[in-house]
């Protein structure tokens, strides 16, 4: 998105038109139950890509998908009317990959967190290979000399 506050005001206005396109005057049957999770804006304000998820597997994200784009037009018109800018920005939908970037951490880190259980249980019983205290100890000195 573009560093400038005129992009990012219009941006947040584009995703409160076209998320409540969707949720009120958008009838596709094939829309699933779909989230506007993002707008970005290119610097010269003609372009907005939209970041959207869709709650469901691969076959209502692509029916989403077919959704979406092909009420582009209308939504294009929306846009236009309600925030009354010089030239309309074309939209471009892009499904946000990231609640599939989060499970795939989550399951990492659940691999991690059973590895690190794994090494602590081995860890409670095990005694040092060599002496107790492997550390060099300051030599004591005779106060005698």
């Amino acid at each position: 998105m573009a560093d400038s506050p005129r992009a990012r005001r219009l941006a947040g206005r584009i995703r409160q038109i076209v998320a409540s396109y969707i949720e009120s005057q958008l009838k596709d049957p094939r829309l699933g139950m779909v989230t506007i999770t993002e707008v970005r804006m290119t610097g010269d304000l003609h372009d907005a890509t939209i970041f959207y998820t869709v709650y469901g597997d691969a076959g209502e994200r692509s029916d989403s998908a077919a959704a979406l784009e092909a009420a582009k037009g209308q939504m294009r018109t929306e846009v236009g009317r309600q925030t009354g800018v010089k030239f309309t920005p074309t939209l471009t939908f892009l499904l946000d990959e990231l609640p599939e970037s989060a499970r795939h951490i989550d399951d990492l880190l659940a691999v991690a967190r059973q590895a690190d259980a794994e090494v602590e249980r081995v860890r409670a019983n095990a005694l040092p290979a060599g002496d107790a205290d492997p550390y060099r100890k300051a030599r004591e000195t005779d106060d005698e000399d």
